[in-house]
């Protein structure tokens, strides 16, 4: 599925005499390009490298280059094309691996050259015959976002193709049958409806109304749906450094949550972690159709050895076809890996080209650059009537692991839950290694509402009572280093001891587990509970007499081992476990 490119437009741009001026790696100063607007498309040189306009000044333009711009030199063409960078968004999404362009890299050569949207494999996306199946019929009054039809065969989810943005009025055609990508599938309104849309990936997709309704995403990891939850159509980021487990949890997160579709973007990634979830992905079974769960998810993949400023465009590419996806009535997750290699290219661009600098030699628009991504995710009504949403997860990767470093405290302004990974955690092989102490959830308080709302009104109660019981004894483990934990009195005791457990047997997962790689949020619920009976019950038993240490040496592994002992939506299972657990617990008074 190519990205909009000057050789397919087809327009006739006349005689042209811009020329390239300076080129420094992706930078590209052009001059004599009259008529230019900012962000339009830029072909350069011979090989037509694809560059976007950035800043004019008359008849001069700054451009940035998502190609690799070896062999590009002074004195060579440059043409405009009119249009913004675009993707063409249509069937053959779902299931298959892009650049960040998107354009596909299903077999692409090892080193992606500067012509590559005219390679075989584009063309013959671009010839590749769908099947629609029309809903709508001739005569028809049509609005935006309505619903033509259908493509069986698409992915795993019900492909269907709507009215555009900005068309609307009677269907006067309406096709069926074999169509390829750029085909006319409908007449609306006297315009052309092609079976796949253009559109342009900084610009965001139109909806009816944006929703402040606030409904949990169900991740399937119990530390972030107790302790951190997210709701649908917001933002989170997951800060951490090197070897914390960020790829892993984002993997699981990717495999795990309640979404429709899931789409991963690698920016600037090592290869073998984006073959690690192309992998993981195609042999992992869906538990919604059986097949695979590669099937409805769309990998944008922008490794470390790609085009630099191809990153800048991943991102935005990434949310463009989560929205697409919305816009449908679907409730996509936008997973970034990472938005720092991303950062990074913006500040490398900013020093080529004499940008004053700020803080650690970012760029000044930092701010508003990560603002406006993570502003696109919503919960909203579509133009086509549906609730649908657009969840964005976007890992940072601070180096040397300072989390006071600009790019993650800027994120922290604008995400509604942060999941900071903790690397005495993650070295301790506590996974995942999500942090109590530095993360947050903004929505917690309007999310227990929901709960008591739907069946579960202990959930906020829960949820405080074992934030509590980590931080007392995180003060209490400090203290305990000191004076030892035998001096201190039986009920601190047992607060050093309900935090061991609540850490080993609630906040710890083995992703490697078939039954706790996964935790629905009633085994959650179950498992959080258990552990708080115990505390209470161990407190119980010091109260009445029982010596701290010998309610510390009693054998807890029954309970330790509830989470992999029951299945993934075992609650039951856990529950009657606990009860026999408690029982014995209890004969030691």
């Amino acid at each position: 599925m190519a990205g909009l490119n000057p050789k397919d437009d087809g327009r006739d741009t006349g005689p042209q005499t811009a020329r390239v001026r300076r080129v420094s790696g992706p930078l590209v100063e052009v001059s004599g390009l009259a008529g230019v607007s900012m962000l339009e498309l830029v072909s350069l040189g011979p090989s037509r490298i694809s560059a976007e306009t950035i800043a004019i000044n008359g008849t001069e333009a700054t451009l940035q280059a998502y190609e690799y711009t070896g062999g590009l030199k002074a004195g060579d063409a440059a043409v405009g094309t009119g249009h913004q960078l675009s993707a063409l968004l249509g069937p053959g999404l779902l299931g298959q691996v892009f650049d960040g362009l998107l354009r596909p890299l299903s077999s692409a050569p090892m080193w992606l050259t500067a012509d590559r949207e005219a390679s075989a494999e584009d063309r013959l996306v671009l010839d590749r015959e769908w099947t629609f199946e029309p809903r709508a019929a001739v005569g028809d009054t049509v609005a935006s976002g309505a619903v033509l039809g259908t493509v069986p065969g698409a992915g795993s989810v019900e492909y269907r193709v709507t009215v555009p943005p900005g068309i609307s009025g009677e269907v006067s055609f309406l096709a069926s049958g074999q169509l390829r990508p750029l085909d006319r599938v409908a007449v609306v309104g006297g315009q052309d409806v092609p079976l796949s849309q253009r559109w342009p990936v900084h610009r965001p997709r139109p909806v009816a109304a944006r929703l402040s309704d606030t409904v949990p995403m169900h991740t399937g990891q119990r530390v972030l749906d107790l302790m951190y939850p997210l709701p649908r159509g917001s933002a989170a980021a997951v800060p951490g450094g090197f070897g914390t487990g960020k790829t892993l949890l984002l993997q699981q997160i990717a495999k795990w949550s309640d979404a429709d579709v899931i789409i991963y973007v690698g920016c600037g990634e090592r290869g073998n972690e984006m073959a690690d979830v192309l992998d993981g992905l195609s042999h992992l079974e869906d538990p919604r159709t059986g097949g695979a769960l590669l099937d409805r998810t769309v990998i944008i993949a922008n490794t470390s050895n790609m085009p630099m400023m191809a990153r800048e465009a991943s991102i935005n590419t990434g949310v463009t076809v989560a929205e697409f996806f919305r816009d449908m009535g679907y409730h996509a997750v936008v997973i970034a890996d990472s938005t720092s290699r991303w950062a990074e290219a913006l500040r490398e661009f900013a020093n080529r080209n004499g940008d004053l600098p700020a803080e650690e030699g970012y760029p000044a628009s930092l701010a508003s650059e990560l603002a406006a991504f993570y502003e696109r995710a919503s919960l909203a009504t579509t133009l086509g009537g549906a609730t649908a949403s657009v969840t964005v997860i976007g890992a940072v990767s601070p180096p040397g692991g300072d989390m006071s470093e600009p790019v993650t405290t800027g994120t922290q302004r604008f995400v509604r839950s942060l999941w900071q990974l903790d690397r005495d955690l993650a070295y301790s092989r506590h996974y995942p290694a999500v942090s109590w102490r530095g993360s947050f959830s903004r929505d917690a308080e309007s999310l227990g509402r929901w709960h008591a709302a739907n069946g579960d009104p202990e959930w906020a109660g829960r949820r405080a009572r074992a934030a509590l019981v980590l931080a007392e004894a995180d003060r209490l483990s400090a203290l305990a280093e000191i004076i030892g934990a035998s001096s201190l009195p039986g009920h601190e005791q047992m607060i050093l001891l309900g935090g061991r457990l609540l850490r080993d047997g609630v906040l710890v997962q083995n992703a490697l587990s078939p039954n706790d790689g996964y935790s629905s949020a009633t085994k959650g619920a179950a498992l959080l509970q258990a552990v708080l009976d115990t505390i209470d019950a161990c407190q119980q038993l010091v109260a009445s007499g029982v010596p701290a240490s010998s309610v510390d040496s009693y054998d807890f592994s029954p309970l330790l081992r509830l989470r992999e002992a029951a299945g993934p939506d075992d609650a039951a299972g856990v529950s009657e476990r606990a009860a026999a657990f408690l029982a014995g617990l209890k004969e030691l008074q």
